[in-house]
């Protein structure tokens, strides 16, 4: 099985004015393609700072990131700009979809970015929108679905470029219990039937039980990196 992500002694620190801060210290993962992982912690424990790293949205002050066997360390901001364009799909807590643009133009931007004609563009949005079930609500804005379908429309875009890793950051933190679990059973089906690599942020104990494998940050460290015991009793 191939590596999607191999992080090897990663540091990274902050200048503040009281002096320097360092937020993770000596971080070691590797995480194989098609693997689940829920990534846990309390506030300030490093877990934010590691996703915008994992992200290609920051740089480590130490360390390597190999992204699809890339270190990410050799690239400048551009190369960097078109990894992350290739590989991976975000999603958020807060969908960040575009008021004034229906759903079609919303799941089709990043094809936009990669210079992709209008007509494709089109075509894949459509068929990304088929797969989360919102196919018929293609013209709709944004504001005329639920916080539930807003959430689709931000995984359906995320999909768009058929990325090897799905990074969600609180993907359902702005969401009803019900809600929340419909999403996580996407999320489940795209992991399961798609074999996409899908790393979720999450400070709901709940949710994380979806994943395979769970690494909870304490403190810049990791202080735990196994099994969830959903999937551990699943495979007994």
């Amino acid at each position: 099985m191939a590596e999607v992500i191999r992080i090897e002694a990663l540091t990274k620190n902050y200048h503040t004015d009281a002096g320097e801060v360092s937020v993770l210290k000596g971080v070691d993962i590797t995480i194989q393609s098609g693997e689940f992982v829920a990534i846990m912690g309390p506030s300030g424990s490093g877990k934010s700072t590691f996703m915008n790293i994992l992200g290609c949205l920051d740089k480590a002050t130490s360390g390597n990131y190999f992204l699809n066997e890339t270190d990410t360390t050799t690239l400048n901001k551009d190369a960097l700009a078109s990894l992350r364009n290739h590989v991976i799909g975000f999603v958020f807590q807060g969908f960040n979809l575009l008021a004034r643009k229906n759903l079609i133009d919303n799941v089709a931007l990043p094809l936009v970015y990669a210079g992709i004609g209008a007509k494709e563009r089109k075509v894949r949005a459509l068929e990304v929108l088929k797969s989360v079930g919102l196919e018929a609500y293609a013209t709709y804005l944004p504001n005329q679905i639920s916080g539930g379908q807003q959430q689709r429309v931000a995984i359906a875009r995320a999909l768009i470029n058929r990325p090897k890793l799905i990074l969600a950051d609180e993907p359902t933190g702005n969401l009803d219990t019900k809600t929340s679990q419909e999403i996580m059973d996407l999320f489940c089906e795209l992991n399961d039937k798609e074999k996409i690599t899908i790393v979720l942020v999450t400070h709901e104990p709940d949710i994380a039980e979806y994943s395979k494998r769970l690494i909870n940050f304490v403190d810049g460290r990791i202080q735990h990196d196994g099994l969830t015991a959903h999937f551990q009793a699943s495979h007994v």
